[in-house]
């Protein structure tokens, strides 16, 4: 996707088609859709008044200005109620819209960051417009053979502004969105692609690419390095399948060479059959999806080195398949991890956690001043949170805030859940230290429990996105299957935090 910004005057511009705005309750154009309409004889005006543009939140109208303009289309719109306004609304109009665009067989189109009076930093603003249209297009037909849509694809939107001085600041926000965007559609695909596609070593390929030209360095250790270290919790979600596994280190140094590390840890179960606890049929199609945290973190070290951020980063991705065989661990199976702690395996089917235990240990080598990971961990944090939201579990305020805050201005929602001293007794083992399972009631926190043993004490943050990883259906600038969950929450806390806190 190709987006420019231009100094200029919209009502000038000769396209298929240019995106106004309007608010519900605004009796009149604002912005640069009152100077639209304005040129074109009061066309949008008109309209308003007999309402049939009516500014309801995703509501789109397509208009014909005639020979007045020389853009052939007006689509115009809607923000909702002006007083609602945010950039959660903007993402999600911009990306109907985008998308009504297209099927108009319109593959470029202009627009104006001018929507009258609101209370948005405008860089923010242009950011969440170019987010929501590139987020909004997205679509995954890379095994399309047959009955493709006949929808050709949007290729370029121009952002046309009149005020010189705020054609810089436009510049740099779309710049940052593409690249955002760019790392969201990466995690989105990484996701999608099936699992014979996409195995250990296919993704431990794909980190490796995203380290070329870059300021990132890549290290993949294979089967028997990872032995010699004693990642036997990992290596014991592997034994079941075919698919060797792989443990990616990507190092980011954008910041001091004295300044700390900040890790990012994703779960990369690049196919969740239960192992010998094997899971039902049905939805058995989306465990391809049991790595989107892994895709999450390989997305977002590729984003924070395209932005150049000011930030030491470690991305670290465990790497396994969990398969049924006669070589796969088994209820009852006791497992020495890489911190020397045991675990007693209850059921196969907790297996993330055990291949997270391993790389969280490993993640306290760097010393870090925070760690924060992501996994489709729990079918509970569904059951308990539904599908829109990741769960949030952690061992430091300071830390929580800053997440809870960067997920709130990017719209991918958490909501923290308690790790009590009372759980601790749940995944206590008889024959082991811990038990890889607390069994159903309080399923989720539970799990992040069993995390926190292998956490060392530094500030540690878990963030459970079983839900919000897949969606069956599609929502706004979110396709149904893989929503690329994280990376912009990872991406924003990295670029208004930095190091959150002191190492203890």
């Amino acid at each position: 996707m190709n987006v420019h910004v231009k100094r200029g005057v919209l009502s000038e511009e000769g396209t298929e088609a240019v995106l106004l705005t309007h608010f519900e309750g605004d009796t009149c154009p604002t912005g640069a859709c009152a100077r639209l309409d304005a040129k074109s004889g009061g066309l949008i005006a008109a309209l308003i008044s007999q309402g049939d543009v009516s500014g309801r939140l995703n509501e789109i109208r397509v208009l014909y200005p005639g020979t007045d303009v020389p853009a052939k289309r007006f689509v115009v719109v809607g923000l909702g109620k002006r007083a609602d306004v945010s950039l959660e609304r903007i993402r999600g109009a911009f990306s109907r819209a985008a998308q009504h665009i297209r099927s108009l067989r319109v593959t470029a189109f202009s627009t104006a960051v001018d929507f009258g009076t609101v209370d948005l930093p405008l860089a923010q603003t242009a950011e969440a417009v170019v987010e929501g249209a590139i987020l909004g297009l997205y679509r995954f037909v890379r095994f399309k053979t047959t009955d493709l849509t006949e929808e050709p694809e949007v290729r370029a939107i121009t952002i046309v502004e009149e005020r010189p001085a705020a054609v810089k600041t436009l510049r740099t926000a779309a710049s940052t969105a593409v690249i955002v965007s760019g790392a969201v559609v990466l995690a989105r695909d990484l996701v999608s692609a099936p699992a014979n596609e996409m195995t250990p070593k296919q993704l431990a390929r794909a980190a490796v690419q995203c380290s070329r030209g870059r300021k990132i360095a890549c290290t993949v250790i294979e089967e028997e390095a990872l032995r010699k270290l004693g990642m036997h919790a990992l290596l014991g979600v592997a034994a079941g399948s075919d698919e060797a596994p792989r443990f990616i280190i990507l190092e980011y140094r954008g910041g001091r060479r004295t300044a700390p590390v900040i890790a990012l840890v994703g779960k990369g179960i690049t196919f969740d059959s239960g192992g010998i606890s094997i899971k039902s049929a049905d939805k058995l199609d989306q465990m391809k999806s049991d790595m989107a945290g892994g895709a999450a973190v390989i997305a977002a070290v590729r984003a924070a080195a395209d932005l150049a951020l000011p930030v030491n980063i470690v991305g670290l991705v465990p790497a396994v398949e969990n398969l049924p065989s006669g070589k796969a661990y088994k209820p009852g199976d006791i497992l020495t991890s890489l911190s020397g702690q045991t675990i007693e395996v209850v059921t196969t089917d907790a297996e993330g956690r055990l291949i997270m235990a391993d790389a969280l240990t490993y993640a306290g080598r760097y010393r870090p001043a925070a760690i924060i990971d992501l996994a489709t961990l729990t079918g509970a944090c569904i059951v308990a949170l539904g599908d829109h939201v990741s769960g949030m579990f952690g061992s430091d305020d300071e830390l929580k805030r800053a997440i809870r805050e960067a997920a709130d201005f990017t719209g991918e929602r958490v909501w923290e859940l308690p790790l009590w001293e009372e759980y601790d007794e749940l995944i206590r083992g008889d024959a082991a230290d811990f038990k890889n399972s607390g069994g159903r009631a309080g399923g989720a926190v539970t799990a992040a429990v069993f995390l926190s043993k292998f956490t060392a004490g530094y500030p540690w943050v878990h963030l459970d996105i079983a839900g919000p990883a897949w969606s069956t259906k599609e929502r706004p600038y979110s396709p149904k299957g893989a929503s690329g969950v994280g990376v912009r929450l990872l991406l924003q806390f990295l670029r208004t935090r930095g190091t959150p806190s002191p190492v203890r």
